[in-house]
């Protein structure tokens, strides 16, 4: 079971890009999580392209078509998704590989619920499939900031991986109430 995360800040000492690591760093076994590192090299999204993408295009596709779910922790700007996120999802609209994937939307601050509903917007309207219990509001800001803070946290560490694990149920049953994930 192969999970993808996908943080939707390009800032060097983003709190959701350290929760995407810390979110690997936590996986139980036998999950493999990973972190999608390709945000910034993505061109904006151009229509004329989609027959042919660029090669940064292909690799995000071919990321995400590999993955089993997805996990997006993304920060809101003016009260909306951040442009580099929305980029990459315009990017997957039309992407086979995107359709009925499950998504954990991972919220890094309580204030931010403008960006949270819009991208829950997005992903059903690309027939992507948020999953409700994997999907949490983390109060990081202000309190767990970096990496290391985060792994001290019993509770982030702890709704890290509730997500994870419920992420992988979804996946692995083909929705909710399927058969669970064998996680040792």
């Amino acid at each position: 079971m192969h999970i993808l995360t996908i943080s939707g800040s390009l800032r060097a000492d983003s709190i959701n890009s350290a929760l995407c690591r810390v979110a690997c760093s936590l996986a139980p076994a036998p999950l493999r999580v990973t972190v999608y590192a390709g945000l910034g090299s993505l061109p904006l999204f151009n229509p004329d392209l989609e027959s042919q993408p660029p090669a940064a295009v292909g690799a995000l596709r071919a990321a995400v078509a590999q993955a089993d779910a997805l996990f997006i922790a993304s920060p809101e700007y003016a009260h909306g998704i951040s442009g580099p996120m929305k980029n990459a999802l315009d990017w997957l609209v039309s992407f086979e590989g995107s359709v009925a994937k499950p998504v954990a939307l991972v919220n890094t601050s309580p204030r931010a619920h403008h960006a949270y509903a819009a991208l829950g917007e997005v992903l059903r309207t690309m027939s992507m499939v948020q999953v409700t219990e994997a999907s949490v509001t983390l109060p990081l800001l202000g309190t767990c900031t970096t990496e290391a803070a985060m792994r001290r946290s019993d509770a982030v560490c702890h709704a890290v991986r509730a997500s994870l694990e419920a992420l992988a149920r979804y996946a692995a049953g083909g929705g909710a109430g399927g058969p669970c994930f064998a996680l040792s």
